[in-house]
């Protein structure tokens, strides 16, 4: 290559990539996110209460609405309809062949019921409830589960103060520590077995049912 070739090839990458740069400044896809939309998107709760709405509801007032909006897929008493999931009982069966994970049995913290309830349901029409609506239907499944009496009253005041049965056997994610044996600062990337062989494939889970046949058992339900 000549040197004015040179030179002008030079002068050719410096200019794409100067363009490149400015096209990026330039660009700007999107917009900043409008407060409303922000709020409409932040809706988890935490363990601790935090981002709970104001509101209130009694088991009662959650019979009703779950009898309503929930029961014909998860049954009146939360022991699931066809292969939709089994909300209440399951309590001694983690640790079985088939163990059966209910809210009772196996869920963490009541946030994720009322972060569920409030995110997702009723199925198809999500959102639809009013935060007294959904603190009354997490009473009634807490109810349910034996977590609460009968006439119980749920709030965003009393809310941390209710503990699920299966709280104390969740713990810190500790493979950082417990796993350290198995890591290497420079795991093989060739040559690493003389030869690989496929022992098994991972199954595609579908946690949405399909339309059920009569007599198939609820989702997680003891046999």
């Amino acid at each position: 290559m000549s040197r004015s070739a040179r030179s002008g090839a030079l002068a050719g990458a410096f200019l794409l990539a100067f363009t490149g740069l400015a096209a990026a400044e330039t660009v700007k896809l999107g917009r900043p996110a409008l407060p409303e939309e922000i709020k409409a998107w932040d809706i988890d709760v935490r363990p601790d209460g935090l981002g709970l709405p104001e509101g209130k509801g009694s088991v009662a007032q959650g019979e009703e609405l779950f009898q309503n909006n929930c029961a014909a897929c998860h049954g009146e008493f939360g022991e699931g309809v066809g292969r939709w999931p089994v909300l209440a009982g399951g309590q001694g069966t983690l640790k079985s062949e088939r163990p059966e994970k209910t809210i009772g049995s196996f869920w963490p913290d009541t946030s994720t019921v009322f972060d569920y309830v409030h995110r997702a349901m009723p199925f198809g029409a999500a959102q639809s409830l009013q935060p007294d609506e959904v603190y009354a239907i997490v009473a009634y499944l807490l109810y349910l589960n034996d977590v609460v009496p009968d006439d119980y009253v749920l709030s965003k005041e009393n809310f941390p103060t209710v503990s699920l049965p299966n709280r104390p056997n969740f713990y810190d994610d500790d493979r950082e520590t417990t796993e350290k044996a198995f890591w290497h600062a420079t795991p093989c990337m060739k040559d690493c077995k003389p030869k690989v062989e496929i022992t098994s494939h991972a199954a595609v889970l579908d946690v949405t049912p399909d339309a059920g046949k009569e007599g198939d058992k609820p989702a997680g339900a003891v046999e």
